[in-house]
């Protein structure tokens, strides 16, 4: 951890820290070079010793560098400083996205739009650089005070013609793709499809897949339908809702093809926000699909048949009864596909070509003259897609309605998402007591997931939060997380004055305190290193998210004074006048015979009148010797006294 007042590549300043991801930690720094403020990603020490990890973030940096945009975080600088890897990026002073959603519950359909627009923009200049995002979410997109929005963060930005990634592990779980989920080769419209999942979460409050675990949530990717926006929240116009469901479709190929497409279609929904102008990806041609299924020829018995045709009409009748619950949802909604495949196709027809004979004797000839063609193989694949159908989709998928004429099907394609019916209404909980808040939760068939966190205002066993926002409709069964009290934490300040920093600093989280703020100052006291003074003060109450700082010793703070002049001054009275203002005094083994100063006084000094130098700095200085050898006194010793007359220079 890099701590305040440090520099790195003697330019950048650390101030403070600002953040912390899973592979860096992110500090404000000030660069003394261009005189401004940055920000500094520097990756945490336990990947440094990874020679492939440091070669990533390096790629990161050198990827992200060659982006220059409006709507994306620049980056300025890279480099290493003993072992220390850092990125030095542009400082946002704003919000991020996530917190601005949290805050506000819920956006504005044109203000969710007015951002979605310039986060897509931001998309729009990384793609072009063959650069995908792959971690779109609202934690990665920031806010300015100004207003002005930004992506940042291209912590597994890759460029992509020269490596694909594993995505399985990456990114956010809430916001991933399907094919990343899946573990597979993911592209532009991978950003375009996490982009959605951000939109769709700015519309409601929430995202669209939330389970106990990431595995649970990124199955939910790969296999659930997505509840339109203006399911969960009224007043969402139908150019908004499209927009969301063509980025968030399963298919990448029935997805924007780029973020220039989506930005015209979301400019376009702020002019006529209810018109329904998205184009969906066109259907499979129907007519096309039955002729391969008549192509298919094989042997079989009439148990087969009848067995083919009971499970196709138990289908006809399921989807029938959806689509009646939700045609009036959908009457505007125009050629957008149902099926994906050419089975898909064959499930929903298949009511449409004739009935069971075992159920209805009176079924037409022409049933009986389709039923003689198909083989036992048809058949046996029909009843496993039609289990399949029944157990996996009845709830969520509707059916198509047509009208069959001489064999030949005619069908108009809608798309249904969910059965209303299956939609519940979340209570509020919060207030309540845990006990009444599940039994709330229950009564509307809806799970409970308790998490504690300690609260200084909300007694202990009440609900302070929840998940999902009242009187928003989830779907039956889902699971709701409420955040219950576990009363106040406040607890004794331990005691760190003297403790050296790294010791002080382990003593306070290890006392379960969050780090402290850091300021660091000059003692004539306190060793350099040291804990000079804490607040709160030792033994004081400290409740849940106080802050708590320490005052660490720079060591003694070095004055500076200006040299005087003591040539021509005596030996001691020169020491006198240097003691006086903190300097030492040093003799030159070198001494000057001089005319004009007498012996015994100084002849130079090593530092010029007027010179400012530290307090403490040594002065050596030059004594004379004068013209002539002075007369010197011998100690005393058992021997009488002798006085040496002088010698003189002639």
């Amino acid at each position: 951890m890099l701590r305040k007042g440090m520099f790195l590549a003697d330019r950048y300043e650390i101030i403070e820290q600002i953040g912390t991801g899973g592979m860096s930690d992110v500090y404000k720094a000030k660069c003394h070079k261009l005189n401004r403020y940055v920000a500094i990603k520097v990756m945490k020490a336990e990947f440094s010793q990874d020679k492939n990890f440091v070669s990533k973030f390096i790629i990161e940096a050198q990827s992200a560098a060659g982006l220059t945009h409006p709507n994306v975080v620049s980056v300025y600088d890279v480099g290493d400083e003993d072992g220390i890897y850092y990125i030095v990026m542009e400082l946002v002073e704003g919000i991020t996205l996530k917190k601005y959603i949290e805050k506000k519950g819920s956006l504005t359909s044109k203000e969710a739009v007015s951002i979605a627009i310039q986060v897509a923009q931001g998309m729009e200049a990384a793609h072009s650089h063959h650069i995908v995002h792959r971690d779109i979410k609202p934690q990665n997109i920031i806010i300015s005070k100004e207003g002005k929005v930004k992506v940042t963060d291209f912590g597994i930005a890759r460029a992509a013609s020269s490596q694909t990634i594993s995505s399985s592990a990456m990114g956010s779980v809430h916001y991933i793709s399907p094919e990343q989920a899946r573990g597979g080769y993911s592209d532009e419209k991978s950003d375009i499809y996490s982009f959605g999942i951000t939109l769709y979460e700015m519309l409601t409050g929430t995202v669209p897949f939330d389970g106990d675990s990431t595995v649970s949530v990124a199955v939910q990717h790969i296999q659930d339908e997505i509840l339109p926006p203006s399911r969960m929240v009224d007043g969402i116009p139908i150019s908004v809702d499209q927009i969301v469901m063509k980025c968030t479709q399963k298919k990448t190929e029935r997805r924007y093809q780029s973020a220039t497409e989506l930005i015209a279609d979301l400019k376009k929904s702020l002019v006529m926000p209810d018109v329904n102008f998205v184009q969906m990806a066109p259907t499979y041609d129907m007519p096309e699909d039955d002729a391969l299924l008549d192509d298919v020829s094989a042997s079989t018995g009439s148990n087969a048949k009848n067995r083919a045709s009971a499970g196709k009409a138990n289908a006809g009748r399921n989807a029938s009864q959806n689509r009646a619950a939700e045609e009036d949802d959908f009457d505007d909604i125009e050629d957008i596909d149902d099926f994906d495949n050419i089975d898909d196709y064959d499930d929903y027809e298949a009511p449409k070509r004739g009935r069971n004979d075992d159920d209805d004797n009176e079924a037409g000839e022409k049933m009986d003259a389709v039923m003689k063609w198909v083989g036992l193989g048809i058949a046996a694949l029909i009843i496993i897609i039609t289990i399949f159908i029944v157990v996996k989709l009845m709830d969520v998928i509707g059916a198509a309605s047509g009208t069959s004429d001489g064999g030949q099907v005619t069908q108009k394609a809608e798309v249904t998402t969910v059965d209303p019916a299956t939609l519940v209404t979340v209570p509020s909980v919060t207030g309540l007591t845990e006990d009444a808040a599940k039994k709330a939760l229950n009564a509307v068939n809806l799970g409970c997931k308790v998490s504690r966190q300690p609260s200084d205002t909300v007694a202990e066993g009440y609900v302070i939060s929840q998940s999902q926002k009242e009187n928003t409709k989830i779907a039956k069964n889902s699971t709701v997380t409420i955040s219950v009290s576990s009363g106040s934490n406040a607890t004794s300040m331990v005691n760190v004055v003297g403790k050296a920093e790294d010791e002080a600093v382990s003593a306070i989280t290890g006392a379960g305190f969050a780090s402290p703020v850091i300021d660091y100052d000059y003692s004539d006291k306190v060793e350099q290193g040291y804990v000079i003074s804490q607040s709160p003060a030792a033994n004081a109450s400290v409740k849940s998210g106080d802050t708590i700082k320490i005052v660490v010793s720079r060591g003694k703070e070095s004055k500076m004074v200006k040299v005087p002049n003591v040539v021509n001054m005596s030996e001691n009275q020169a020491r006198q006048t240097l003691d006086a203002l903190g300097l030492n005094v040093v003799l030159s083994k070198t001494q000057v015979m001089s005319d004009k100063i007498p012996y015994g006084y100084v002849a130079a000094q090593n530092y010029s009148e007027g010179k400012e130098v530290a307090e403490g700095t040594t002065i050596e200085l030059t004594m004379s010797i004068g013209l002539g050898v002075p007369t010197v006194t011998l100690p005393q010793t058992a021997t009488p006294q002798t006085t040496v007359p002088a010698v003189t220079g002639n």
